[in-house]
């Protein structure tokens, strides 16, 4: 039987481990890296045999109280174990996992309103598969000269980002730009197992070299850039420090508080300036 996502944690973390980690001589020799089964059973209180199982995705259906004993034997911090527990949840049960739908994927007038309203700030609304589903005037003024609406029946950040032309040369930090995104991905796999799109999306991605060596889905991940940096062709130097709002669509509407180099500008505001002062 082949490995599910929550075997291979079991087995990348447990050779991750060394035996002083948990209070054991250093001293010995070990045929392979890491902890014995032996040593990660007994600390999680379960046998050698069970956890082979597990390991091997022989069984695929842990308790709760399995899951956080092993998150404890193998030192497991809190986002570690959100993943951890997520991919326990989620990786043998695919098909209960909801596809998405062409209404997921639909801008209702609600939210297209907020992006009116929203002006002068740049924001859009972004799916699951961090595809761009709609945006203001505002935006599309911003994200133009940077090649963005290239391809405006297919706007897709992480394909901006890995495969644009242009992204290395516009994204001062490019790399930190595309942690991000390979993260975001890797947690929408999670989430949603089973978004065949998804799932299209991700391994088009695999394609590009640079995409493929930060693709750790069973990682623990890395934290989120919260501002992107711009060498704009019109405006220069441009910091976009971004916020997200979730909606029950299973979307987000993302506003880019568009600002200056910090030393020459400040960031527009949500509200123009005349209302603010009313």
């Amino acid at each position: 039987m082949a490995r599910n996502a929550f075997a291979e944690y079991l087995v990348r973390r447990r050779a991750e481990l060394r035996p002083g980690d948990i209070g054991l001589p250093a001293g010995g020799r070990r045929r392979t890296p890491g902890l014995r089964r032996e040593e990660v059973a007994v600390r999680a209180g379960v046998s050698a045999d069970y956890l082979a199982r597990l390991e091997q995705g022989r069984d695929t259906n842990p308790s709760i109280a399995v899951v956080e004993a092993l998150a404890t034997a193998l030192l497991l911090d809190e986002r570690e174990r959100s993943t951890f527990g997520w991919l326990a949840l989620t990786s043998t049960h695919e098909a209960r996992c909801p596809e998405t739908t062409d209404e997921s994927e639909h801008v209702p007038e609600t939210i297209e309103t907020v992006l009116r309203a929203l002006a002068p700030t740049s924001a859009f609304v972004l799916g699951r598969r961090l595809n761009v589903l709609g945006w203001n005037a505002a935006w599309e003024d911003f994200v133009t000269p940077l090649g963005l609406l290239d391809n405006r029946d297919e706007v897709n950040l992480a394909r901006y980002v890995y495969q644009h032309p242009m992204a290395r040369k516009v994204l001062r930090n490019w790399t930190e730009a595309a942690d991000t995104f390979a993260e975001t991905l890797r947690r929408a796999s999670l989430r949603w197992p089973g978004d065949a799109g998804l799932r299209e999306t991700i391994d088009a991605l695999h394609k590009t070299p640079e995409f493929a060596a930060r693709w750790r889905p069973q990682g623990a991940g890395r934290p989120v850039t919260p501002t992107l940096r711009f060498d704009h062709p019109g405006l220069g130097a441009v910091d976009v420090p971004f916020e997200s709002l979730e909606s029950d669509r299973e979307q987000s509407v993302v506003v880019w508080l568009v600002a200056r180099a910090p030393e020459s500008a400040q960031a527009l505001r949500l509200v123009p300036p005349r209302a603010a002062g009313q």
